[in-house]
């Protein structure tokens, strides 16, 4: 019989933490016991601390360290802000705090949430007269809304809860494929548990309308539900992070005079709009400061990445996140990008570091963190383009 490789493993979740790292280090390090220390040097010295870790994800053997700074100075809507800020390249920090001091005597930031819609979808596959579906759907939508009401009410009672229904038809770029697209509102949760769960219960509530509408055809009552979940693309949470002062304000910076900054400054992000090459780069600088905060405060930079990525190409080119003008003497510099993230559940709270993050912001709700968040990204970017025009 063929003898499995030596680097494999049955049953590896189910050994010890100890057992865990053991494996791995005799089995991939030369020194398996200098590999071990290496890892156990980052070891929670408090054990409820460190069982908290372990239980954030799975086959665990260690942490990994993240440095973890603040951004002092930031003044957002007439509010003085440090931003707790956890990111491993050098130098973003720096950048930020020199942004955050610059518009500090400028009139600092301003931010605006716009919206604050999320989108789940259903996918489901169906043969038949989709006109049939129309002529139900307002019957439809409150069967669906009715089937969900014990999942909504106590969001509902906070303000949060499914605000529309709609059925999209695919069926020109995929045979007989449907979705439901479902907006909802989810207050200071991310919402990804709750989104999810009513787009579960949509589906069975669909499938069971379809097999007991008596105009439906046998083939018509057999609707296939593909998957059901939550997008991540939430273009429709939107928020807006933006500084404007005269251009005389903008000062001397290394020798160049302020109009000469302003005009640099504006090429600098019309190229960003223009050549997907740096403006791909120029996004990254804004998620520099975005994601910092991001990880400081436990929610997932995964999503607001992806998201951020999707609305810069959402004309079809990829292009800058944030926009520049200079009108009638005036220099105004904005980024609008949507996220969704959350100041409750998850690991908001869960989390020591989280939690002591969102206590030094004030314990804010999550409109106030998203235009923390977006501030930062603006202030990012800002030093950033001010440096690659000057220096």
């Amino acid at each position: 019989m063929e003898q499995k490789p030596k680097r494999s493993i049955e049953g590896f979740s189910k050994n010890s933490k100890r057992k865990k790292l053991e494996w791995v280090a005799t089995h991939f390090f030369e020194d398996p016991a200098k590999a071990e220390e290496t890892i156990r040097r980052f070891w929670l010295h408090n054990e409820i601390d460190q069982k908290l870790m372990d239980g954030i994800s799975e086959n665990t053997i260690g942490n990994f360290i993240m440095p973890f700074g603040i951004a002092p100075n930031f003044v957002i809507n007439g509010i003085t802000y440090a931003l707790p800020m956890v990111i491993e390249e050098s130098s973003v920090i720096a950048a930020a705090s020199s942004a955050a001091k610059y518009w500090q005597s400028r009139g600092g930031f301003k931010a605006t949430v716009i919206s604050t819609l999320k989108v789940g979808q259903v996918h489901f596959f169906w043969n038949g007269d989709i006109r049939k579906w129309h002529n139900i759907w307002p019957k439809v939508d409150q069967k669906l809304r009715q089937a969900a009401m014990p999942i909504t009410e106590n969001m509902e009672k906070r303000g949060g809860g499914i605000r529309s229904i709609e059925l999209l038809d695919f069926t020109t770029e995929e045979p007989n494929y449907y979705q439901l697209r479902v907006s909802f509102e989810t207050c200071n949760s991310m919402g990804a548990n709750f989104i999810n769960s009513v787009l579960e219960c949509f589906a069975l509530e669909l499938a069971d309308i379809a097999e007991q509408q008596a105009g439906f055809t046998e083939t018509e009552k057999d609707l296939n539900v593909l998957m059901s979940i939550l997008s991540n693309y939430t273009p429709e949470c939107l928020v807006k992070a933006e500084v404007s002062c005269p251009i005389t304000d903008l000062g001397t910076w290394e020798g160049i005079e302020s109009q000469e900054l302003a005009e640099r400054f504006y090429q600098a992000i019309r190229i960003a709009h223009i050549d997907t090459y740096r403006a791909t780069t120029h996004n990254k600088g804004i998620f520099n400061g975005i994601d910092a905060l991001v990880l400081a405060t436990a929610n997932d930079f995964r999503a607001i990445e992806a998201c951020g990525h999707t609305y810069a190409a959402r004309d079809g080119k990829y292009r800058s996140l944030s926009d520049c003008c200079i009108d009638d003497g005036i220099f105004h510099f904005w980024l609008e990008i949507p996220m969704n993230v959350g100041t409750v559940g998850g690991l908001t709270k869960q989390h020591p570091m989280a939690d002591f993050s969102l206590q030094l912001l004030g314990n804010p709700d999550a409109t106030t963190l998203m235009e923390m968040i977006a501030v930062l990204g603006l202030a990012q970017n800002f030093a950033a383009v001010r440096s690659l025009v000057t220096s």
